[in-house]
């Protein structure tokens, strides 16, 4: 969990950015990174290499979750060992213009030169090592996309675990998507029930994050992207009263071997 924060940076944490490794069957380590929102480049140098990354899942390009793509752009073409190639970063349609608007349309700051845009095709999964990352289309009010990321079990290298990733969305079908058979999902819950019913299709609460994950059977629940002025443990609360799996609520620098 390099960035939990909803919305914007909180007193404690980045904005969302979550990395995600796997080792190969040669013991080679590869490296997804899932948004990288406000302040999320400075946890990746705590947590990882930014310059051992292999591709960047960006499920949509609200600020809170592509803002930093500028600087890590600034850190793969300038740094002292020689700027390094062209990344894929897939995103939603627009992403190559909305990485230019973020840098200011600067030559000396201009992303294309460090990242191989691609735009997600729905059903038609990507493949990085043994990786395997799926784009869900889910309701936002811009284009989004929740992400399913397939690989090898830290456990038993031999089988297949699931986490699936909401990005941001309100409940809807390809959420059910995403969380069915999951075996992790990670849930963003930035409403609360009660106060934010009058507003639809933007965000979860954690109830309707619980419903999810109890509805597609998820094996376990983690909640993410609650804002600072928000309690967490209402969102918790929630989630609780409609989901009996494991619970917990996403901090900075968690880890969880799946």
């Amino acid at each position: 969990m390099l960035g939990c924060a909803g919305s914007f940076p909180g007193p404690g944490s980045a904005a969302s950015s979550y990395l995600v490794q796997a080792d190969d069957a040669d013991g080679r380590t590869w490296s997804a990174l899932l948004d990288l929102g406000n302040g999320a480049l400075g946890a990746l140098q705590r947590w990882g290499d930014p310059a051992a990354l292999d591709v960047v899942a960006l499920s949509h390009l609200h600020a809170d979750h592509v803002a930093d793509m500028a600087v890590l752009g600034v850190y793969r073409r300038y740094r002292p060992g020689g700027a390094l190639p062209q990344i894929a970063v897939h995103g939603p349609q627009g992403t190559a213009e909305r990485l230019a608007h973020l840098s200011g349309h600067d030559p000396a700051t201009d992303t294309g030169e460090q990242f191989d845009v691609r735009t997600w095709q729905v059903g038609r999964p990507v493949v990085v090592g043994p990786l395997t990352i799926e784009a869900v289309p889910v309701e936002h009010p811009v284009p989004a996309f929740g992400l399913r990321v397939v690989g090898p079990s830290e456990h038993d290298p031999g089988r297949r675990t699931t986490l699936a990733y909401s990005g941001d969305t309100d409940a809807c079908a390809g959420l059910d998507d995403l969380a069915t058979g999951a075996d992790l999902l990670l849930a963003e819950a930035a409403f609360v029930e009660g106060r934010d019913d009058h507003v639809r299709g933007v965000h979860l609460t954690g109830r309707r994050a619980g419903q999810a994950a109890a509805r597609g059977g998820s094996r376990a629940l983690v909640l993410t992207h609650v804002p600072a002025w928000n309690d967490p443990q209402v969102a918790l609360a929630e989630a609780r009263d409609v989901y009996d799996g494991p619970i917990t609520l996403a901090i900075p620098g968690a880890t969880y071997p799946l």
